[in-house]
């Protein structure tokens, strides 16, 4: 199948074409002056610092107890270190039924 190109070509601003943009109900458009202004002012709400500040307090959060993993080592390394084999198949199909559920 040909694909013709089309007669008329398209603008490149479509709001540029002589046509004003008309403002939303209850808004008005900036005057001239405003667009022009070189800077520009952000400003979060509420949530969003508290959400920056929990993910800086998370980055400085280690991931795992080291206290704990050097222990389990000292365990394994002294022969104390028991796996219970029914409570790690009971975790697995835990974890499995957790990964079907979260896809359905």
């Amino acid at each position: 199948m040909k694909i013709d190109k089309p007669s008329k070509s398209l603008p490149a601003n479509p709001i540029a074409e002589g046509r004003p943009h008309a403002a939303p109900k209850g808004k008005s458009n900036p005057p001239p002056a405003a667009q022009q202004s070189g800077s520009t002012s952000v400003s979060l709400g509420s949530t969003a610092t508290q959400l920056h500040s929990m993910a800086s307090s998370m980055a400085s959060t280690p991931v795992a107890d080291a206290s704990k993993v050097a222990e389990i080592k000292q365990a394994i390394s002294d022969g104390r270190f028991k796996v219970n084999p029914e409570i790690v198949a009971d975790r697995l199909i835990e974890t499995v039924r957790d990964l079907i559920g979260s896809k359905a």
